[in-house]
């Protein structure tokens, strides 16, 4: 089956709206873990606006499910960031500084030797790591090629495409999984997943073992509670 890891930095946006710790961001975490999260994903950002960096820290000391943590590996304080916590796995994200949420995959032909050097620091302190990719084949293959144990795929376009024909919507990715599964690559996948997408999502994509979740499903919870919206979707993700 796969894996739901929860995105909390919609939690700590709200948190930061007011100063103080309320919501508090580690209970919260704890709480996803006790309501069945089987793992929980942060994306600090340079400006701090959600994720602070010494939340991390504050994280992986209660955290008990998979730890995972996105971001820039261009930021030098990112990567000593990472290897200061080794979380379970570390996810790179071609993130701009300003950017208000992930909207591309790496170029992974162009930037192969950059990202095969940066996946080696990871792996020697035994970090799994993940690389974001678009659902494009050649985009798959390039990732293959740097060492990386799995992609996650970007999936707003097919979150967007999803309502008006989802059988083509959904037709890169399944070819992008199959790309992945042929060079030996484990499969993520998240953004713009929700209650309406995912479980057709994860039906069609072959070798699929963890979305990462995160405004859709805080949005949720503002209507059915945080624990009835993580069993929610984890029924999504029930494929039998």
């Amino acid at each position: 089956m796969t894996r739901l890891s929860v995105n909390i930095n919609k939690i700590a946006t709200l948190r930061n709206s007011r100063g103080g710790n309320n919501p508090d961001l580690v209970k919260v975490a704890l709480d996803c873990e006790r309501f069945g999260a089987q793992g929980i994903t942060v994306h600090p950002r340079p400006d701090e606006r959600h994720i602070r960096y010494n939340d991390v820290f504050e994280l992986k000391k209660v955290i008990t499910t998979e730890f995972n943590i996105e971001g820039n590996c261009r930021e030098q304080k990112f990567v000593d960031l990472v290897l200061a916590n080794k979380p379970a796995q570390v996810t790179l994200v071609p993130d701009v500084l300003g950017q208000i949420t992930s909207n591309h995959g790496w170029d992974t032909v162009a930037n192969e030797q950059y990202l095969t050097d940066m996946i080696k620091v990871f792996k020697a302190a035994g970090i799994r790591v993940s690389i974001f990719v678009d659902p494009v084949a050649k985009m798959v293959e390039g990732a293959a090629k740097t060492g990386t144990d799995r992609i996650e795929l970007y999936t707003e376009a097919y979150a967007h495409q999803y309502h008006q024909d989802k059988e083509t919507a959904i037709a890169p990715y399944i070819t992008a999984a199959e790309v992945a599964q042929k060079n030996g690559l484990g499969i993520n996948a998240g953004h713009d997943l929700d209650l309406h997408n995912l479980k057709y999502f994860a039906e069609k994509v072959p070798g699929l073992q963890e979305v990462s979740i995160g405004h859709a499903l805080i949005s949720d919870a503002l209507y059915y509670g945080l624990e009835n919206t993580i069993q929610l979707y984890l029924r999504q993700l029930a494929i039998v």
